[in-house]
């Protein structure tokens, strides 16, 4: 496969046995496909595209599908790309990715790529399937900001790359540095996750106000785990696994109840009304809730038939705190459902049929 190759249409459709949604299976074959990570959108603003991971050519390629024809567009082809570093711009025009220890952009229309950092001879993550070894990216909603996590042999590292002049700088280094992401409304503001004990932390663009936010239980070895901006205000929110979610205001601390049950990767919608998340032990299928009204009762979207490689999270506390964990958990198995930019579909991955492939689900009016 190379560059600017178009592959037809390929979506089967099915019927959510249990809600009657419908489901598009978007690709198949026998190779592993999924989007990005599950806070990471999927589309541009404009959902000219949906942006899919592909390893049909036996390594991890960036490929589009063409929301206006159904064609998948391969954008890329080369060695070295670090799946779950991609996010697309808002407008449409690139997609950004780490590779090996680089960074670059990819234009959607041309095919051409643009080297904006190399980071000389680092590992970039640390080795492992979780947390900062994933080497996800973000980029600022108007497109002008590119924050990544670089790991050194001495230290991890937190760059903001100017993605209109090139000027890249370093504003962070500590042990450890995971998952960044630019609020949704404001470019300057910034959450990361740190170590397991301290996991929430909040920065300024310009390296300023850098803090922890949310101090855990840790007598009652409370886990922390994938959180997201709230669009709406300064609030982070976040898993507490396995009792639910809690809202963490960043400037006064105050904690409130988001919702009680087993929600496991929760993304959020543009306005900030509804998050769709996948569960795990037990598995009961993709849910949407109200993350503002303080009760997030979830009301079931679809089955996802994925595997939800993890045992470690089949527990009722941080796993960590028992001592080093093992942990086998192939990100592809995961759902990591997320909404499209118009907050009509969902978009989720899902190993049902033994391969993982992307599907996309259509909510009901």
């Amino acid at each position: 496969m190379s560059t600017g190759l178009i592959t037809r249409p390929e979506p089967q459709r099915y019927v959510d046995p249990i809600t009657g949604v419908s489901v598009r299976q978007v690709t198949s074959g026998g190779a592993i496909h999924h989007h990005p990570f599950f806070y990471v959108p999927a589309y541009d603003d404009q959902m000219r595209w949906l942006v899919i991971v592909s390893h049909r050519t036996g390594l991890p390629q960036i490929v589009l599908e063409e929301q206006c024809t159904g064609n998948l567009i391969q954008l890329t082809d080369r060695p070295d790309i670090n799946e779950w570093s991609v996010h697309p711009s808002h407008d449409g025009q690139f997609v950004y990715f780490t590779a090996g220890s680089t960074a670059w952009r990819v234009d959607t229309e041309r095919f051409s790529e643009e080297c904006l950092a190399d980071f000389g001879n680092v590992p970039m993550a640390p080795p492992g399937m979780v947390g900062d070894a994933m080497g996800t990216t973000t980029l600022s909603h108007d497109d002008r900001w590119w924050a990544l996590a670089v790991r050194t042999d001495a230290a991890a590292q937190l760059w903001v790359i100017d993605t209109r002049t090139g000027e890249k700088n370093i504003i962070l280094e500590r042990d450890s540095i995971g998952h960044p992401e630019f609020h949704p409304r404001d470019s300057s503001l910034l959450r990361y996750a740190g170590p397991y004990q301290e996991r929430m932390w909040m920065i300024q663009r310009d390296g300023s106000s850098h803090r922890h936010v949310y101090q855990r239980d840790a007598e009652a070895k409370e886990w922390i785990v994938h959180e997201v901006w709230n669009p709406l205000r300064r609030e982070l929110l976040t898993v507490n696994w396995p009792l639910g979610m809690i809202g963490v205001d960043i400037d006064t601390g105050d904690v409130r109840r988001v919702c009680s049950f087993n929600a496991w990767h929760a993304a959020i919608s543009r306005d900030g009304r509804r998050m769709v998340c996948d569960t795990n032990w037990p598995d009961q299928g993709l849910k949407i809730f109200d993350p503002q009204d303080g009760f997030g009762n979830p009301q079931s979207l679809c089955e996802s038939g994925a595997s939800n490689e993890g045992v470690h999270w089949r527990t009722d506390h941080c796993p960590y705190d028992d001592g080093p964990v093992r942990v086998y958990a192939p990100q592809h198995t995961h759902p990591h459902p997320n909404f499209s930019p118009d907050g009509k579909q969902v978009v989720f991955t899902s190993d049902r049929t033994g391969v993982a492939q992307v599907y996309v689900a259509t909510l009901r009016d």
